[in-house]
Order: structure tokens, then sequence, then C-alpha cells
């Protein structure tokens, strides 16, 4: 059961997401081609992220995304004071919100991207700031959390360590946490193993 679940296996399970089935931003050749990937039955969950989107509210990203035939929705970038449409500053009201607009849309959340978190503060406010997006993502009924990584070498330690505090919490809340390859200190597969061992049994 999930409560036996140990840190490394929760994330070296749930990274996949992030470095393979919904790691590009849109992937498809055509509507009608989204549309029949999005309804199968395969192991893959073809979607489409609301970064192409980046510079108009996360409605219009909604709307394309399901008039594309998309069935899954990762949240990311919008025009917002965040630059994203889910962050550590995103109230619960706001991301049950942001769902509700999902949902009309006939869409589901795999994946959310909310951004850093607090970690050059203090550890304590790294973990707060990731609990918080947890939180968020549970509230707007997303599967996983996507994390960018950092790239401060002195921060690297701590910010891995906010994530293995907070990983029997999000198991709690039914939602997993990636990592993807994105530059840095985390640019390649190793390195994002490397940050999965980091986290500990």
């Amino acid at each position: 059961s999930i409560d036996h679940i140990s840190r490394r296996h929760f994330l070296g399970r749930t990274i996949k997401l992030g470095t393979a089935g919904f790691a590009a931003s849109c992937i498809t050749t055509s509507p009608a081609s989204a549309t029949k990937e999005s309804t199968s039955s395969g192991p893959w969950q073809i979607g489409c992220y609301t970064r192409p989107w980046g510079r108009y509210d996360y409605r219009v990203a909604l709307d394309a995304i399901a008039e594309a035939g998309f069935k899954y929705a990762g949240l990311m970038t919008t025009k917002s004071k965040t630059g994203l449409v889910i962050s550590v500053s995103t109230t619960i009201e706001e991301a049950e919100q942001v769902g509700e607009e999902v949902k009309k849309r006939g869409l589901s959340i795999p994946s959310v991207y909310g951004g850093g978190i607090p970690v050059a503060k203090s550890l304590k406010e790294g973990i707060e700031g990731l609990r918080k997006l947890i939180d968020n993502c549970a509230a707007c009924g997303a599967k996983n959390l996507l994390m960018g990584g950092i790239g401060n070498e002195k921060l690297y330690k701590t910010y891995y360590k906010a994530i293995a505090e907070c990983c029997d919490y999000a198991a709690e809340k039914g939602i997993g946490i990636s990592v993807k390859p994105h530059g840095g200190l985390n640019a390649t597969g190793p390195q994002c193993r490397k940050t999965v061992e980091m986290v500990g049994p």
C-alpha cells in the first residue's frame, strides 16, 4: 500500500512522468491524432502544457487544448503575477477554481509545474512552500507535481532535503513528485537519478 512505499520507490516511480511521458510542452501532429491518442487505453497520457499560451490567461490555454482534442492539460505558465497557473502563493480557493475550469472543458490534470520553493530562505520555509504546492495540486485535482530542480550548488542538498521531508505528505494526498531534465544540476538522466537517490530509501 502507499503507506509502506519508500521515498526512493515513490520518486523513482513518479520521475517517469517528468522525464518521459509528459516532458514536451505539446506532443501531437494534428488535432485528429491528439484525439486518438488522448482517448486510447494505452499506457501514455498525451497532453499539452499551458506553456505555449504563457502570454494569455490560463483559460485561453485550456480552451485551445480542449479544442485540439486533448484530454489532459499540464498546468505551467500563464499571464499572472507569478507567471504560473499554480505556485506557492496560490490560495486553496484559487487552486480549486482552476480545477473547476479544467473540468468544465472535459480535461484532467496529470501534471503541475509550480515553480520553485523558498529554500534560499531556509529548509523550513522550503518545506512549507512545497507542502503548499502539494495542497494546491490536490485542490485542483492534479496527480503529479513537476519539480524543475535547482541550479545553485549551495542550495542543492537543501532543496532535495525539502522534497524528502515532503514525500510522505505528498503520498497521503495522492500526489506524485517528479523531477525533469531542466538544465543545471538536473540536466541529464543520470543527474535526475542522483536526485532520486538523494531523497533516500
